[in-house]
């Protein structure tokens, strides 16, 4: 809104739109106005085509490499099978990409469907019903209870009007609305009490506005614009896919180039020239393929495809992929407090009666005039099963009625109402009188305060009594202390009277009152959440409450949670004293505040933004409409399956099927499991790959005979796929969530990744070398230097094939050792590596050893081959025995 139309008077808002609030607009201006503001409703974003998104995928570094690798595979090495393979894997992820791709428009769309479909207007003096999307600033719209309201106006007139806004600013409590213009310069949405928003719902009274913005001018209108300008964010993931990608491509490419070059001169004289420089353009070729973890990218795909299986089992729906490992990297959790960390239903906590302090848990009678009397003045609705319908204050006051085993139908129906004052923001009262046998009961509920002025006498333990003073300063005593701890506190007082009014009015009815006692109330915390948070705390991640509702009740919940913990320097900001801090300082001092109460939609993505800028990973939870901007800038966003709105699920992340915040702390453990998995296959992957580049490079260097290209691709095949995937699903190991969060610089090589894939590289690559040799000495054919180079070459290939499926153990752990019970707890990897070693030993099978230029070898060669893969075991475990020990001094 261009202006800020809750600081004017209802006839300066009635001059600026030309409308008379009596009449409304005339049929000439509602065509003017449509032609000029266009329909009531929310622009789309410009959709991108299915053809495009495809396309779109292929732009990936890493992609890139591996459709060049095909190409180079297929039409250079003619090995087609590989250059197959290396496009399936490729076009499949291109797909799932595509299919997950759909958040900004499922939230625009879930925006459009919340839009009321009609709305009651007055135009030409007369009162008619027309689709929402018709109306134009200026309209003059009537609401009742029951409506939503249809576009963001100025009330006029408000009779006990009641609005439920907790979708849009988090307030927990429908706003009382009033008509009269508010004096502050700056005032918070959520206490813009004349002003009604788009979407938001009439829940007692009615009232009358004019319009003061429709479309995309709306507070709903701008969160669409917010999504759709969203930043999206690449994840860690992505970023360290990619980072991988470059890093790899190079090194390759480096080593490739200096074998070809090497092999040339090496190798000059001992053949042609011109079958030498393609001979060894295709092993540079063959090499960088096989360097080339062309699998990386699908094994990746399937650990996390995996990883939302086992989320969905524990109640957390994944929407992409990349989520998984984000949210085990998370940093922050900013959750909004509304329906996520709290109910978002009213719950009786406390009671104040007989002048001492009760608990809700405690036992009441029917007979009690503070029961009675929370009982009768209440408009609440009981449906069939005990359904509540109404304010949710008062559905409150009946609920813990019926928890206290009160037959409240019965009770309403003994004493039927006759006569009532209803509520009003004013007097903050609302009073009913009730037939009671013989006489008539009064019911008065309403502000404390309010209430004592009205009050000549107390009920204490059934005496009724003068009140005096010092009684009155208990009772406001008392009803200052359940404030303090963010409760919402009611006054609760009754009269018995032997006749009806002939006109009641709060001069007759809601004087010379007995006191009955008070009431206090709460959203209450969810029970889980507090051990969620504790949890996530020694995990070492912050969480941090972000709210609509009030300052002293945000702080209160987040005492209560544990988010603000005695002693800890943490301070609680309104959104207001946000609005006065510069970027600059807000970033650098962001970790000083954990609880953010009065907030708005823009200062939900301001925080994100501000912890972002620190480096941090933030995830933000959120059920409501006024959560999706934030929900989409952070880095996982995460939507509430019950209570939140469609447009909150659509620009999130991950979905939380039952709105457990302890499903999130599972949901960060599965997502640390996922990418210590990662990592396990990466090492593997690329310890495996050094070890065969080293192996091709020194067997260059020093001149002896080399892996044949289809040697190399098939070690590549076999080795690469089903051992790597198998690691991606091995269970969670002790302590994950003991760890502290690995944080935004950190990637797949952090934790000792890098320093292990080259020293277990190098290992392989000297077994490898060092089988050769010893296969020049050992076996039937030493008296025959052409078979035994032969012989010596075959078990290279072999030693090498299978030395990597010995050292898929070692992976199992980075630095823990594999000799324990859970080493072979993985079926899915005892039968990946079973199958592998079968599938490389077929190639001694008679009618395959021509195909990839193999020899027989006998039980003395064999033993050498295994043996080198028995010492890969034992001495990668002895140096993480060394590491181990060092790591605790």
């Amino acid at each position: 809104m261009a202006k800020a139309y809750y600081k004017q008077k209802v006839s300066e808002v009635a001059h600026d739109f030309k409308t008379a609030v009596a009449k409304g607009l005339s049929s000439d201006q509602v065509q003017e106005r449509t032609a000029q503001y266009g329909p009531n409703s929310l622009a789309s974003q410009k959709k991108t085509s299915l053809l495009r998104r495809f396309v779109d995928q292929f732009k990936d570094f890493m992609i890139i490499v591996l459709i060049i690798a095909a190409l180079l595979s297929g039409f250079v090495a003619k090995e087609w099978t590989d250059a197959a393979i290396i496009m399936i894997v490729v076009i499949l992820n291109a797909v799932l990409g595509v299919f997950q791709e759909t958040r900004s428009e499922e939230a625009i769309s879930a925006l459009k469907k919340m839009a009321t479909p009609s709305a009651r207007v007055r135009r030409n003096g007369v009162i008619s019903e027309i689709p929402s999307t018709a109306l134009v600033p200026g309209d003059v719209v009537l609401l009742e209870a029951g409506d939503v309201v249809p576009a963001d106006m100025r009330l006029v007139k408000s009779e006990s009007l009641k609005i439920e806004e907790s979708a849009l600013t988090g307030e927990s409590v429908p706003v009382d609305k009033k008509s009269e213009q508010l004096p502050d310069e700056k005032v918070a949405l959520a206490d813009q009490v004349n002003m009604a928003f788009s979407n938001t719902n009439v829940t007692y009274g009615r009232g009358e506005g004019i319009v003061v913005a429709t479309g995309m001018q709306t507070e709903v209108g701008k969160i669409a614009t917010m999504i759709n300008n969203a930043d999206e964010t690449d994840t860690p993931l992505k970023q360290n896919l990619n980072q991988l990608g470059k890093t790899l491509t190079i090194m390759i490419l480096v080593v490739c180039a200096v074998v070809f070059v090497v092999g040339l001169i090496t190798k000059r004289g001992t053949e042609p020239t011109n079958k030498l420089i393609i001979d060894m353009f295709l092993v540079a070729v063959s090499l960088a393929v096989a360097a080339i973890p062309e699998g990386l990218p699908a094994i990746v795909t399937i650990i996390l495809a995996l990883g939302t299986q086992t989320m969905a089992k524990h109640k957390a729906i994944v929407r992409k992929l990349p989520a998984v490992e984000t949210l085990g990297a998370t940093d922050i959790i900013c959750s909004d407090k509304t329906g996520t960390l709290t109910q978002n239903k009213m719950t009786v906590e406390k009671l104040y009666y007989d002048g001492k302090f009760h608990q809700a848990d405690e036992a009441i009678k029917a007979e009690n005039p503070a029961l009675l009397t929370m009982v009768l003045a209440n408009d609440t609705k009981i449906e069939q099963g005990q359904k509540l319908l109404g304010d949710p204050t008062e559905t409150a006051l009946v609920q813990y009625a019926l928890q206290q085993k009160i037959a409240v139908s019965d009770l309403l129906s003994d004493h039927h109402r006759v006569q009532e004052v209803p509520f009003d923001s004013e007097r903050k009262l609302m009073s009913t009188v009730n037939q009671d046998g013989g006489q008539y009961f009064v019911a008065v509920k309403g502000a404390p305060d309010q209430l004592l002025k009205r009050v000549t006498e107390i009920n204490l333990g059934g005496q009724v009594t003068a009140i005096n003073e010092k009684q009155k300063q208990e009772i406001l005593a008392a009803n200052q202390e359940m404030g303090s701890k963010a409760l919402r506190v009611l006054g609760l007082a009754y009269k018995l009277v032997k006749e009806t009014y002939d006109k009641p009015t709060t001069e007759n009815v809601e004087q010379d009152l007995i006191f009955a006692g008070l009431v206090g109330m709460i959203d209450p915390e969810r029970p889980e959440a507090k051990k969620a948070i504790a949890e996530a705390h020694s995990a070492g991640i912050t969480t941090v409450m972000i709210t609509g509702d009030h300052q002293v009740t945000a702080q209160a919940i987040a005492e209560r949670l544990g988010i603000i913990q005695p002693g800890q320097n943490k301070r609680v900001i309104t959104g207001a004293e946000l609005d006065e801090l510069s970027d600059d300082y807000f970033e650098k001092h962001v970790g000083d505040y954990s609880v953010y109460a009065r907030v708005s939609p823009e200062h939900k993505v301001r925080i994100v933004k501000a912890w972002q800028a620190n480096g941090k990973i933030v995830a933000m939870t959120g059920d409501g409409v006024n959560d999706a901007p934030s929900l989409k800038q952070a880095d996982i966003g995460i939507g509430m399956g019950i209570t939140g709105t469609e447009v909150s699920k659509g620009a999130s992340d991950m979905v939380l099927a039952d709105d457990n915040f302890a499903t999130i702390v599972e949901a960060v453990k599965q997502g640390r499991k996922v990418f210590s998995n990662i990592q396990k296959s990466i090492l593997y992957l690329m310890s495996c790959n050094v070890g065969e580049v080293l192996t091709v490079f020194m067997m260059t260097m020093l001149g002896w005979d080399i892996l044949a290209p289809v040697q190399l691709l098939w070690i590549n095949l076999v080795t690469d796929t089903l051992p790597a995937i198998a690691l991606g699903v091995e269970p969670v190991e002790n302590g994950v969530m003991k760890r502290k969060p690995r944080g935004k610089k950190s990637n797949f090589f952090s934790g000792g990744v890098a320093s292990s894939i080259i020293y277990q590289g190098i290992l392989e690559g000297a077994l490898v070398l060092g089988a050769y040799q010893l296969g020049l000495n050992v076996g039937p054919h030493v008296d025959n230097p052409a078979m035994q180079h032969g012989d010596a070459l075959t078990m290279a290939f072999l030693t090498l094939g299978l030395i990597q499926l010995f050292h898929a153990f070692n992976s199992k752990y980075v630095h823990q050792s594999i000799f324990n019970k859970k080493t072979f707890a993985n079926k899915w990897f005892n039968w990946a590596i079973l199958i592998s070693a079968l599938v490389m030993s077929a190639v001694e099978l008679p009618f395959m050893t021509r195909f990839f230029d193999v020899t027989e070898l006998d039980a003395a060669q064999w033993l050498v081959v295994l043996g080198a893969g028995v010492l890969m075991i034992l001495i990668v475990e002895s140096v993480k025995f060394v590491q181990r020990r060092l790591g605790k001094r």
